[in-house]
């Protein structure tokens, strides 16, 4: 063991990777163990920032194909390993489609490139959900690796600018401060670019990498100060596992408080402190658990991911035989691939007998995976074929680009039918007004009607100001949009509005610890029947369309998973107390009958029967995710959807 390994770090390590593995394995005491991954990035930038500077100072230069060799002998190995083994395994648990999707994120992953992959995916409102991805957690190992090819530069230009540590110090400083600022703000705007975008998270690098320059002697000298610093980053760290939460605004200024406890607690143990909170780091169960985070990190998330996928309500003995198994894989991975290839006397003899092979199975690892993706859809089964174009294929309106993404304010409304139509219908809302534009378009145009959409992501036609997790903030766009939205629709004068929307206690379902509090009933209620006036007071009529039944699992891949395992789809079914609301409903529909001109549309009886909500209707797919309705489902409810909007008396008033 080398002279200069410190055991408190060892054991910030298992402090980190337990926080991560117990928010992913469902510790619900820990909410904000998360944050595990900004300790890893912190101690990352301490140890490459020293180890790095002190070759500058022992030598004047740096030899970065040896660093390189270094990286890639400590981290590609058991990274390739796991990623091969989760595909592998993921033919057995995956359908065609889920494999050939989660293929590309493996692809990305193998390259240290997934970070960018998932901002692309977390800006796509469609897209499948990111907890059934077994690679998302590589995120973190992308954003390190980008750290270790920029860092140097930014170390050597330090050198060059003037030697010794001030200017090192200076361009650390300035390069962490316009990175915290940049994502502090971005955090607000833009959540997804400040969590997974590298630059944006290069500050807490830079907080190690500052930390490695304070002098050790000033610790040494002050052991109660080391000990009360020490202390007081522990109390940080545990208070941001006991108190922070993944709806919250996050990294932002919020990821300074487990950035500040691990750098007090590296500080602390800079002095070779035997006792306080360096003694507790250095305890041995946390040196084996430290020992094994590299390997416990990357095998936690497949592991619990198929688990759940396996068994959707997992028990506390199923999660901690998920965790038995997890150390498991973990002990084998740091025993047989990771330590012994990272200590091999051949690869590090020479830089290039380490980066030749690193080349090598990072292609190998790309290759695999874009293979994969490939032949998970060669010769796929007719009924998952089916079951994958029904889900990608988009509504009407969303084909015609009618529904704006969640940062757009400006209304577009599109229109469909014939321009000389005797009447035109109104259709807003959000997506879930936009998967009843296929049905509707059809059933209009039969009775020589034009339909005006005017549809935008997450956002409720109700008057009510929602949190959405994807922004981590309120969705002010959707207030912005709305009101000039209605102003348009009024002006139109349609001979009737439609109006749809997702039912807040489906919101509550889909985040439960999602700012959506019950204080919210009397304002839907309240947002709900003002928007419905508004259209009332200008003489228009409404027809309100009741929200779809709400589904625990991704329904596509729920049906998808049954037929690949030679299984019924109704057990993909839930029951109508959960799924359908009744009681939410009751409510909406006392609000919308009691309004003048306005008519409540309940469609659920096509869904679900006295007990029962089904998602395979009549060999059909009826929900493309949890709560969007398939198009090709949805336009088997034209007929029922014409009967309700063109009944007699309805036909009589557009008339």
């Amino acid at each position: 063991m080398s002279a200069s390994f410190r055991p408190d770090i060892e054991g910030l390590r298992a402090l980190a990777v337990s926080g991560v593995v117990a928010f992913h394995f469902g510790l619900s005491e820990l909410p904000g163990g998360f944050t595990g991954v900004d300790i890893f990035f912190v101690i990352s930038g301490y140890l490459i920032t020293g180890q790095l500077l002190r070759e500058i100072d022992d030598t004047g230069r740096l030899d970065l194909w040896r660093f390189y060799a270094r990286r890639a002998r400590r981290l590609l190995p058991a990274s390739l390993f796991v990623i091969l083994a989760t595909l592998v395994a993921g033919y057995f648990i995956l359908a065609p489609e889920e494999q050939s999707l989660y293929s590309k994120g493996a692809m990305f992953a193998s390259a240290y490139a997934i970070n960018f992959w998932l901002i692309r995916w977390s800006f796509d409102y469609f897209a499948p959900d990111a907890a059934n991805n077994p690679f998302i957690h590589f995120w973190s190992l992308s954003v390190e690796e980008q750290f270790y090819l920029a860092w140097p530069a930014l170390l050597l230009l330090a050198a060059w600018l003037r030697p010794g540590r001030r200017a090192a110090i200076m361009v650390i400083g300035i390069a962490g401060a316009v990175s915290f600022a940049v994502c502090a703000w971005l955090t607000t705007v833009s959540q997804p670019w400040a969590f997974y975008f590298s630059p944006l998270r290069a500050w807490e690098f830079a907080a190690g990498g500052l930390a490695t320059m304070a002098p050790a002697g000033f610790w040494r000298q002050r052991p109660q100060l080391g000990a009360a610093s020490g202390w007081l980053g522990l109390a940080l760290i545990a208070g941001a596992y006991l108190t922070f939460s993944e709806d919250a605004p996050f990294p932002g200024v919020m990821a300074l408080v487990p950035v500040a406890g691990a750098v007090l607690l590296l500080l602390s143990g800079s002095g070779n402190m035997q006792k306080g909170p360096s003694a507790v780091l250095s305890l041995p169960p946390l040196q084996w658990l430290g020992r094994l985070s590299y390997s416990l990190y990357l095998w936690h998330w497949p592991v619990i991911v198929y688990a759940a996928m396996m068994v959707p309500e997992l028990s506390l003995a199923d999660r901690l035989g998920c965790l038995a198994l997890t150390l498991v894989l973990s002990i084998f991975t740091y025993n047989f691939i990771e330590n012994p290839i990272r200590r091999n006397g051949w690869l590090m003899a020479n830089a290039a007998r380490a980066l030749v092979p690193a080349v090598l199975l990072t292609g190998t690892g790309v290759a695999a995976a874009y293979a994969n993706a490939r032949l998970a859809v060669h010769d796929i089964a007719p009924e998952q074929r089916i079951i994958a174009e029904s889900a990608a294929l988009p509504s009407t309106a969303r084909a015609g680009g009618c529904i704006i993404d969640f940062e757009d304010v400006t209304p577009k409304h599109c229109v469909f039918g014939a321009k000389n139509a005797e009447g035109s219908i109104a259709l807003f809302g959000d997506s879930h007004a936009d998967h009843w534009s296929t049905p509707l378009i059809e059933a209009a145009q039969k009775h020589d009607y034009r339909v005006l959409t005017w549809l935008k992501s997450s956002c409720r036609a109700s008057q009510l100001t929602i949190w959405v997790t994807k922004l981590k903030r309120d969705y002010t766009e959707c207030d912005l949009w709305r009101a000039q939205s209605i102003k348009e629709i009024i002006a139109a004068r349609p001979s009737l509005v439609v109006i749809s929307e997702i039912a807040l206690a489906s919101s509550r379902k889909m985040s439960p610890d999602a700012k959506v509090s019950d204080s919210q009933d009397a304002e839907w209620r309240a947002g709900l029947r003002a928007t419905i006036e508004a259209f009332s007071r200008a003489g228009l009529k409404v027809a309100f369309i009741r929200d779809v039944p709400f589904n625990d699992e991704q329904v596509d891949t729920c049906v998808a998973r049954a037929l690949w395992r030679g299984q019924t789809p109704s057990l993909c079914d839930q029951t109508r107390a959960y799924a359908a609301n009744d009681a939410a409903a009751a409510v909406e529909r006392d609000i919308v009958r009691s309004i003048p001109n306005a008519t409540y549309v309940d469609m659920t009886d096509q869904f679900c029967d006295a007990q029962t909500c089904h998602v395979f209707i009549g060999g059909r797919l009826a929900y493309r995710d949890r709560h969007h309705l398939a198009t090709p489902f949805a336009q088997t409810l034209e007929r029922p959807l014409e009967r309700a909007l063109f009944s007699t008396g309805m036909t009589a008033a557009l008339k």
